[in-house]
């Protein structure tokens, strides 16, 4: 049995957990499930097949005093060959190259099935690093009026109520600049996860929530096993809805 709090922070009644939350915890499982899915997200990218090829050089054989190298007829500057300043490359990344790892049905509702019920085990949220001292009890639900909040200042008076503000504030602290060239390439920063809320149905809290540093909102037919374990580090801190609850009680992920 679970305690559903009110968007005051009270206990108004109790629930019974799905099965899920009983599941094994498998971190192999779910590290599989993660790397597939970032690996679907890059795209193929190659150079062009005909690239450094399109110049008049050619070899002019024995018996000049010089290399055999490829060289351009209007002079002596050699060209493409991979060994020559200004030649083909050698062996340019290709589009049939194999950057996707599959997994097996099964094996990724397994993993999302073990990773829902990692997020009810206290000491994992804590090793992964989330603030949980003022929450009393895991997983942390609330009534479905939580749906229908459309301030980012409504959610965050409910995540002060609830205990979970520290671990926004935390996920706020640990923004920092990207080392290297990343961040001349769209990605700047670098932001630590802080709370998942999972949803039944958004009534506006999706739109609420989303300028709170670390906070996700998801829906609970939209779980995966990355937002779940970022980074496949499994026991992230998670919100439900008194809905989202009934969702998993039906068996989304068997």
């Amino acid at each position: 049995m679970a305690h559903v709090y009110s968007l005051e922070g009270q206990p108004v009644k109790e629930v019974e957990l799905p099965e899920v939350f009983k599941e094994e915890i498998r971190p192999d499982v779910i590290k599989r499930a993660v790397i597939a899915a970032q690996t679907h997200r890059i795209q193929p990218k190659a150079t062009d097949v005909m690239g450094g090829k399109r110049t008049s050089a050619y070899s002019r054989g024995p018996g000049y005093g010089m290399a055999r190298i490829p060289r351009i007829r209007t002079g002596g500057r050699a060209a493409f060959a991979p060994m020559a300043v200004g030649g083909r490359e050698a062996h340019p990344p290709r589009v049939e190259r194999k950057i996707r790892e599959k997994i097996n049905k099964k094996e990724r509702r397994l993993a999302i099935r073990s990773a829902i019920a990692a997020t009810a085990l206290k000491e994992l949220v804590q090793k992964r690093g989330h603030k949980i001292e003022k929450i009393s009890e895991l997983p942390l639900i609330v009534e479905d009026a939580f749906q229908t909040l459309k301030k980012a200042n409504e959610v965050k008076k409910v995540f002060q109520k609830l205990g979970v503000i520290e671990d926004v504030e935390r996920a706020k602290a640990k923004k920092t600049i990207r080392a290297g060239k990343g961040k001349m390439r769209g990605r700047k920063y670098r932001k630590a996860k802080g709370p998942l809320v999972v949803i039944e149905k958004d009534e506006g809290v999706l739109r609420a929530a989303r300028n709170l540093p670390g906070v996700d909102v998801c829906l609970v037919n939209n779980l995966n096993a990355e937002l779940l374990a970022p980074g496949t580090h499994l026991g992230r801190l998670a919100i439900w809805t008194e809905s989202a609850i009934e969702g998993l009680r039906k068996g989304l992920f068997t």
